[in-house]
């Protein structure tokens, strides 16, 4: 993602069942969410007005549909979920996100993460 303004979300957790493993899929995990969304921010710092500014109230809830409200195997599917959402906002122009849970594995590990990147195409800027 280029540089730029930010509007980040971080340390989101929601409850959810995502995984491969029939048992992680019925008993569900904790999953952590952090997002970093590319805006341009001069215009909603000028006017301090909600209605210039990507609103993170509504960003938060567009993620925990995604998370909450479906069920996928890969954390590579909720993320690429998370960004199309996002990015039909139409202040956002760029977005990293960061899924994470705890795995199913024999084993210390605290967390295993995915992390993408997307960015508006021609036709969407």
């Amino acid at each position: 993602m280029g540089g730029g303004d930010l509007l980040v979300l971080e340390g989101m957790q929601f409850f959810a069942y995502h995984g491969d493993v029939p048992a992680e899929r019925e008993l569900g995990s904790r999953v952590d969410v952090d997002v970093e969304l590319q805006v341009d921010a001069s215009v909603a710092a000028a006017s301090d007005d909600l209605s210039d500014a990507l609103d993170y109230v509504r960003c938060y809830s567009l993620i925990k549909e995604v998370v909450e409200g479906n069920q996928y195997h890969l954390l590579e599917a909720i993320a690429e979920n998370i960004a199309a959402r996002l990015l039909n906002e139409p202040k956002a122009r760029g977005v990293r996100v960061r899924v994470a849970k705890e795995p199913p594995l024999p084993g210390v590990i605290r967390r295993v993460a995915v992390v993408i990147e997307r960015g508006q195409t021609a036709s969407g800027a």
